[in-house]
């Protein structure tokens, strides 16, 4: 257990990246978005920034990569900067014990979606988001705020992906289609999918990533810009969300081996917040059967266990 000497986080991530480099391209990459199916399975990168401003990585944690479902923790934050609690008449706040592109639980609760880091949820919430914007602003927007986040200008959605999920995204119109049926939806399908698929396109690095998440372990406000971005009460709620239903039907697990907030991403990614010391990005494209990044997860339990990071004690 560590004590109260500082910790050597370099050490700890450069430790964990040796230990898993044999175990390098276990898991599933996601094939069902053709782009995805060829990235690297040997990827690995990791990236802690802690709230006094201190940057350890390791591996591959400067090659961008598809940040996917990781976007919806964003979405989510600006939906709530633009509506407030309202957002809460359209999306539940639970956790969903079902697959993250179930249309079942839809159909039983008549349209609205269990939680906003479910696929059918994240439609729900960019539908928000689009609200006075065409697409092409809402997009924009999107891409701002991220950068601001990460006070990183060159942060970009990689177009490719995007196609490639709008020719494959059969699944999410079925989605969209039955929400838009129960009234669920303001605008029309296409128009919100195709800021959906290009959120999801968001290509950052394990350090952009991490940057962009220390707001939520700074209690609001980004300690390396001075930007203030949601209240405290605001970041505690959505990190509260992130660890009940960050990892989809993987969430309960990951919140007892980890035991800090997360949302991950079908494209190997995972940002970890957390509260009081570091936001965290680990990436490795293998999944796991929940769709989670397989060494990613093992790299937080790994990390957590080392440093003694947990909202539920040390």
């Amino acid at each position: 257990m560590p004590g109260t000497e500082p910790l050597d986080l370099q050490s700890i991530v450069d430790d964990i990246y040796r230990e898993l480099t044999p175990r390098l391209g276990e898991g599933k990459v996601a094939d069902y978005i053709p782009q995805l199916a060829r990235v690297d399975p040997t990827r690995f990168g990791m990236a802690v920034v802690t709230v006094d401003g201190s940057v350890y990585r390791a591996g591959d944690a400067e090659i961008p990569f598809s940040i996917q479902s990781i976007s919806k923790v964003f979405t989510l934050t600006l939906a709530l900067g633009k509506h407030g609690e309202n957002i809460w008449k359209r999306v539940g706040r639970e956790p969903s014990g079902s697959a993250f592109n179930s249309i079942v639980q839809l159909e039983h609760e008549h349209g609205i979606p269990r939680n906003p880091f479910i696929n059918a949820g994240a439609i729900a919430i960019t539908d928000l988001v689009l609200a006075g914007h065409t697409p092409r602003e809402a997009i924009g927007e999107i891409v701002r705020f991220v950068r601001y986040l990460a006070d990183e200008e060159d942060i970009v959605i990689d177009a490719e992906v995007a196609r490639s999920e709008a020719a494959t995204g059969y699944r999410n119109f079925a989605l969209a289609n039955f929400m838009r049926s129960f009234g669920k939806l303001d605008h029309p399908v296409e128009h919100v999918l195709g800021v959906y698929f290009h959120q999801c396109a968001l290509a950052m690095s394990c350090v952009q990533l991490a940057k962009a998440g220390l707001f939520l372990a700074a209690s609001g406000s980004n300690p390396l810009t001075q930007h203030s971005v949601v209240s405290r009460q605001r970041a505690r709620r959505i990190n509260a969300l992130m660890l009940t239903c960050g990892h989809y039907d993987g969430s309960g697990d990951f919140a007892y081996r980890v035991g800090l907030p997360g949302k991950s991403g079908v494209g190997g990614g995972i940002l970890v917040a957390a509260p009081g010391k570091a936001s965290v990005a680990v990436w490795s494209p293998g999944l796991n059967h929940n769709g989670n990044s397989l060494l990613g997860s093992l790299a937080l339990e790994m990390l957590a266990s080392r440093t003694g990071w947990s909202v539920f004690g040390g």
